[in-house]
This record gives structure tokens, C-alpha cells and sequence, in this order.
């Protein structure tokens, strides 16, 4: 099993989208731009239309000229997508259903979902500050798989009249080897382990799971620390000691639980990014929250999310450490300075807008 080519040509897509997505993307290209020419990255990007504003322009949430630049890319960051505006027309050409298909169009199987808490925010979680402060763990979700999308399925009627709902939780061997590679190369850019979480005293198509990460681990990641949880363990061990984790890997449903409860461990969803990545380490970029359309055009929305989905990007497409590290710092110290947009503000903080935001990222960089 090859590495991901260090080789690549370096174009990326730029999809603002809907709502704050303009803004905060906004202020993500400035730190984009500043990191691009102090690493001389050589970067080179361009802008295109999903969702709501590419029916707006073509009738359709994602048109073909924005697949064509996005088949071209090797990274995609994205906004968000969606509001109000929207939802009255055909559910088929509603904005999120752009964002379904990019995701399948360029076979994004491998979610990766940080939770990362800066210290400087250790009051935003419910949980006690020494428990939570400096959290950094990665939890990798298979995307395309598992019970979401496993036949058979449906909901029938018994002979003696009684209806039954019936879904199929199936995972082949495949499936499995390429979300665990994904899991054991994040694992090698980071802290060097991953836990691999299943339900294999009951299920036995985690119990294929666990045996098929054991394998690859021995076969190819021996450098890697692998540990098994069960799913049930792995929720009651995320809110009791958090920072035991770095990487955890895991199927559809589970990931989704458990992505979820990680990033409340937070307790701010403004500061979180995401990405999901093909087997090549293409990848979309985005933030995990939503495109806020009550707040839009007000400046008022936190970047920090989309400037930290910048860091992801240089760190696991393009493999570019020393540059994801930089914009992380510097997202730091912007906190350390007191800046808070509204979203993350507390009493003593300077509160500033989404462009005041970036620019001192920017200026945090220099």
C-alpha cells in the first residue's frame, strides 16, 4: 500500500456559498494568501458557485462548470451552503443536495472531524477547563458506508400483520482497509496513534473491522499505536478523560455519534473545521457549522473555523506542516490578544468583527 504522492500539482477551488460563507471565506483567503507567499507554498486558486447562490446563476446547486473545477482541483475549500431563501423549491435541486454530490462525485469516503480546544477557550465547555484544556484529537468517519447505506433495507409487513423496520450494517474488507490507511497516515502527521472503536462482542461486522485494522496495522503502520474500544466505552471515555485520544477511526454511524459529542467537548462549533478526503488525500475543506443566513452580511460571523480549515488543507493535502502549524499559532494568538467575535465573547474580551478577525490572523502570521 503506497504512501500519498508527495508530488502534486497545487490548485485549489474556492466555494464561498451561501449565507456567511462569502464573509468568512473572505477571511480565510487573506490568511490563505499571506501563508501562501511567506512559505512560498505556490498555491493557485480560484473561485466557483455551489449551492444556494449556483441556482441563483444556474438553476441547479451544483452546475457542470463547477464540477469541471472541482474534478481539476486537488483541494476544495468550502463556505457553507443553504437558507431559508431556498426552501420552498424542489427538494432535487435544494442547496444541500450540491453538497451531496461534489461529496459523491469525488468519492469523499473518509470524514475527519478535529476537536481541538484552545486553552484560551477552556470556559465555552461544559465540561471542567483541566479536562478539556488542550484537547486535540482527530476522529476519522467512514462516509459512504455501513447501516446509512447498506441493503437490505426497508420497513415490511409480517405474516400476522405486524410491521418491521429492517436495516443492514455491512462493511467489506476494502471498505475498511482504505478508512484505516486514512486513519494510520493522519495518525503519523500527528501524535502517533490511533484507536479503533466497534461493537465486535455483538456485531459481527465490527468484529471483520477490528480483525482488518489489526491486519493493516501489522502489515504496513507498525510504527503506529492501535487500540480497540468499544462504542459504548469510547462515548462514557470522551467526556471522562478526552485527552487519552489523538486519532480515533470508526464506521458511519458510530462516527457520527461520536464526531458530534467530541465537538461539543468544545463548546464552541465557530472554531471547528472539517475535511473529507479521497484515497488520494484530495480532500474538501470546510467548517463544521452552518451558513448562518440570520446573521449574514453583518460581519459579525467567527472565520476562525474556515482560516482553521485552511491549516487542515496545507497540513493533509498538501503536506505542508510548518504552514498549517503557523496559521494554528496564529489563531492563538489572537486569542491570547482577546479578540472574540460574538459567538465565543466573554466578559474582559475585545469583541470584533469577522474582517477584524482575519486581519489580525493575518497580522499574527507576519
Amino acid at each position: 500500500m503506497k504512501k500519498w504522492k508527495e508530488e502534486m500539482s497545487k490548485q485549489i477551488l474556492i466555494l464561498a456559498g451561501d449565507g456567511i460563507g462569502p464573509e468568512i471565506m473572505a477571511a480565510a483567503e487573506k490568511v490563505l494568501t499571506s501563508v501562501n507567499q511567506k512559505f512560498n507554498l505556490g498555491l493557485s486558486w480560484e473561485h466557483g458557485l455551489l449551492g444556494g447562490s449556483a441556482i441563483d446563476a444556474h438553476g441547479e446547486p451544483y452546475p457542470a462548470v463547477t464540477s469541471q473545477q472541482a474534478k481539476k482541483a486537488d483541494a476544495i475549500l468550502l463556505g457553507a451552503v443553504g437558507g431559508p431563501k431556498w426552501d420552498t423549491i424542489e427538494r432535487s435541486i435544494r442547496p444541500e443536495r450540491g453538497l451531496l454530490k461534489i461529496r459523491s462525485e469525488l468519492n469523499l469516503f473518509a470524514n475527519l472531524r478535529p476537536a481541538i480546544l484552545y486553552p484560551q477557550l477552556a470556559d465555552a465547555s461544559s465540561l471542567k477547563p483541566e479536562i478539556v484544556a488542550g484537547l486535540d484529537i482527530l476522529i476519522v468517519r467512514e462516509l459512504t458506508g455501513g447501516i446509512y447505506f447498506g441493503q437490505p433495507r426497508g420497513i415490511r409487513e409480517l405474516e400476522n400483520g405486524e410491521k418491521q423496520g429492517y436495516n443492514t450494517d455491512v462493511y467489506s474488507e476494502s471498505e475498511i482497509k482504505r478508512i484505516a490507511k486514512v486513519a494510520f497516515e493522519m495518525a503519523g502527521l500527528r501524535g502517533g496513534k490511533v484507536c479503533s472503536v466497534d461493537k465486535a462482542n455483538v456485531l459481527e461486522v465490527t468484529e471483520l473491522w477490528k480483525q482488518t485494522v489489526t491486519d493493516l496495522q501489522q502489515a504496513h503502520y507498525s510504527d503506529i499505536q492501535l487500540s480497540h474500544m468499544y462504542v459504548d466505552n469510547a462515548a462514557m471515555q470522551l467526556v471522562r478523560a478526552p485527552k487519552q485520544f489523538d486519532v480515533i477511526v470508526t464506521g458511519n454511524l458510530f462516527g457520527d455519534i461520536l464526531s458530534d459529542e467530541a465537538a461539543m467537548l468544545t463548546g464552541s462549533i465557530g472554531m471547528l473545521p472539517s475535511a473529507s478526503l479521497d484515497e488520494n488525500g484530495k480532500g474538501m475543506y470546510e467548517p463544521c457549522h452552518g451558513s448562518a443566513p440570520d446573521i449574514a452580511g453583518q460581519n459579525v460571523a467567527n472565520p476562525l473555523a474556515t482560516i482553521l480549515s485552511v491549516a487542515m488543507m496545507l497540513r493533509y493535502t498538501f503536506r505542508e506542516e510548518a504552514a498549517a502549524k503557523a496559521i494554528e499559532d496564529a489563531v492563538g494568538q489572537v486569542l491570547d490578544q482577546g479578540l472574540r467575535t460574538a459567538d465565543i465573547m466573554s466578559e474582559g474580551m475585545t469583541k470584533v468583527g469577522t474582517s477584524e478577525m482575519g486581519d489580525a490572523v493575518v497580522q499574527a502570521l507576519a
